[in-house]
């Protein structure tokens, strides 16, 4: 069993915690919080080993009824691998004491690509990860951009792309943030960051990205457009997105226009927190141009796609399967991942 730490027990450790505990060649040893919360409360009710980081703290959470199992370095003690799931900018600063304490680490997309010097998705390059000690898993929107570019040029050869995405304002509990009344330019600059982001994983790409925020909490979506090399056919097209264990496609039928529909959806399929883990392409919205360019719309679960990816990394560095077919099979049918 590979033993796995999550540091960092919120909107993201949380989905990966869960995940773990789903998978039959993974044990979770412990998740982190720094304060007392809601989420502390339903890791000791889900039975998860809590661990927290200022061990000084522990009087602060038995006030609260929450039980302690001892501090951080205790848990790093206990695993094979940890995932960082700590909010971006603040994981980069715990690779010294993961080092320390010879446990391999995964960072989530919100630090640098050199944090660990190997940019994951499961779709792309597993192999680059695998027996690694430090990877770092690439955010939702570049998860999302990888496994549709990747598709096409495996099929068909891509020689460019040009790709927007309209980002959600916030996640759903961050109240933080406030009402929204905007449509705010992130960045204003051309291109986005997403593009090089890409880049890390898929180097051979010639990419370009814009990127705007829009007054929701749930879900992006990408406006795609990919030039292609060889000559498509919209039924080619979807025929390789159909036989993708992380696209779905969103069928006209259903009459899904929106990415409130696809969160009911999500409701209605009993996904635990209403979570997508998979790619939504619009199945009327793909096209093939004349000069043999694709154009499509895609929804991303910003919350819930990378969780899966993370799973993937962790089998990857520890040899735990040899490749990603294999472990991308083990992952869905663990969490019941069937796509829409």
């Amino acid at each position: 069993m590979i033993r796995v730490a999550i540091n960092g027990y919120g909107t993201i450790g949380k989905r990966v915690a869960d995940a773990v505990a789903a998978q039959p060649d993974m044990e979770l040893v412990g998740v982190s919080k720094t304060r007392p919360s809601s989420e502390a409360y339903i890791a000791n009710k889900r039975g998860y080993p809590l661990y927290i980081a200022d061990i000084k703290k522990k009087p602060a959470f038995e006030e609260a009824g929450i039980e302690v199992a001892g501090d951080v370095e205790e848990m790093l003690k206990k695993c094979d691998i940890v995932v960082d799931a700590t909010p971006g900018g603040v994981g980069k600063d715990n690779r010294k004491i993961y080092e320390l304490f010879n446990v391999k680490a995964i960072w989530q997309g919100g630090e640098k690509h050199e944090v660990a010097g190997i940019s994951f998705n499961s779709s792309c390059n597993y192999r680059d990860a695998y027996g690694a000690d430090f990877v770092r898993v690439v955010s939702c929107n570049t998860t999302g951009l990888c496994r549709i570019i990747q598709l096409a040029d495996e099929a068909y050869g891509v020689k460019s792309v040009f790709a927007t995405m309209v980002r959600r304002g916030a996640d759903s509990r961050d109240i933080k943030k406030g009402p929204i009344d905007a449509i705010v330019l992130n960045p204003v600059t051309i291109p986005s960051h997403h593009g090089p982001d890409v880049n890390t994983v898929l180097p051979s790409i010639d990419i370009v990205t814009t990127a705007i925020i829009v007054p929701t909490t749930f879900m992006h979506m990408h406006v795609i457009r990919m030039e292609l090399v060889r000559e498509a056919t919209r039924e080619g097209i979807i025929d390789c997105i159909r036989k993708h264990p992380r696209i779905g496609i969103v069928k006209g039928y259903t009459g899904i226009t929106s990415t409130a529909e696809l969160r009911e959806l999500a409701s209605d399929m009993g996904r635990p927190r209403g979570d997508l883990w998979e790619s939504c392409v619009f199945e009327d919205s793909l096209s093939v141009g004349k000069n043999n360019e694709i154009y499509l719309f895609q929804a991303i679960h910003q919350e819930a796609d990378v969780v899966v990816e993370n799973i993937d990394a962790i089998r990857a560095m520890m040899k735990g399967a040899d490749t990603a077919e294999e472990s991308i099979r083990i992952t869905n049918e663990a969490l019941g991942l069937k796509a829409i």
